[in-house]
């Protein structure tokens, strides 16, 4: 099984010790996360709209590496794939999380919704590869308490970014701009077809009105 590279760059060595490196099934501990401030978030807040719009694309691409870890702890299990609890506790949470820190609720769900959505075509995606070729299907299982700890950190960071970027979303640039970060993220993180797919999908709300991002592998 093939986890993408933000995988060892964004989960705590202590929280995922199952979680799955590239090139094999075999479960090792992820390197610890830099202490300070996320590096994405740094970056927002002393530069421009690109700055902005790529630490939104850098934390979504954060979040569907979890996509990865989320399928290996439900596959062969009688876990769904979609959760709606699970996904009403997300969207109240980031409703209420948007309201103390000034981001606008009705768009921050938008983005989450998007969000979501983007981390299920992910599961779905290595459910369909796994069970075409069981080689490749995880060996151990991540702890999906553990995983949705480090989702729910991504997601305080993400409600932030949104906060501290209305003026670049709601920019008529906003579109050609965020394409250009996820592009830019994409190949950072080296992502296949179906994880720069689903970066494309996790980006569609976050500009006020454009398509989804093209980001083509």
């Amino acid at each position: 099984m093939q986890l993408t590279s933000t995988v060892s760059r964004c989960l705590t060595a202590g929280a995922l010790a199952a979680a799955l490196l590239a090139g094999g099934g075999a479960a090792v501990a992820a390197p610890a996360r830099p202490s300070g401030p996320a590096p994405a978030l740094v970056a927002m807040a002393s530069h421009g709209p690109y700055a902005r719009l790529h630490a939104l694309a850098d934390l979504s691409a954060q979040r569907l590496a979890t996509a990865d870890l989320v399928a290996a702890a439900k596959y062969g299990t009688d876990s769904p794939i979609d959760d709606p609890a699970r996904e009403k506790q997300v969207l109240d949470a980031v409703a209420a999380q948007a309201r103390e820190t000034g981001a606008d609720p009705e768009a921050t769900v938008r983005i989450f919704r998007d969000q979501i959505e983007a981390n299920k075509l992910v599961q779905r995606g290595l459910f369909r590869r796994w069970d075409a070729d069981p080689s490749q299907a995880p060996t151990e299982r991540p702890d999906l308490a553990e995983v949705r700890k480090e989702i729910n950190r991504i997601n305080g960071e993400l409600v932030r970014g949104i906060a501290a970027s209305p003026d670049a979303r709601t920019a008529p640039y906003c579109g050609g701009v965020l394409t250009a970060a996820a592009v830019h993220v994409r190949h950072e993180n080296r992502f296949d077809a179906l994880h720069a797919a689903a970066l494309g999908r996790a980006l569609g709300s976050v500009c006020a009105s454009q398509s989804q991002p093209q980001v083509q592998p």
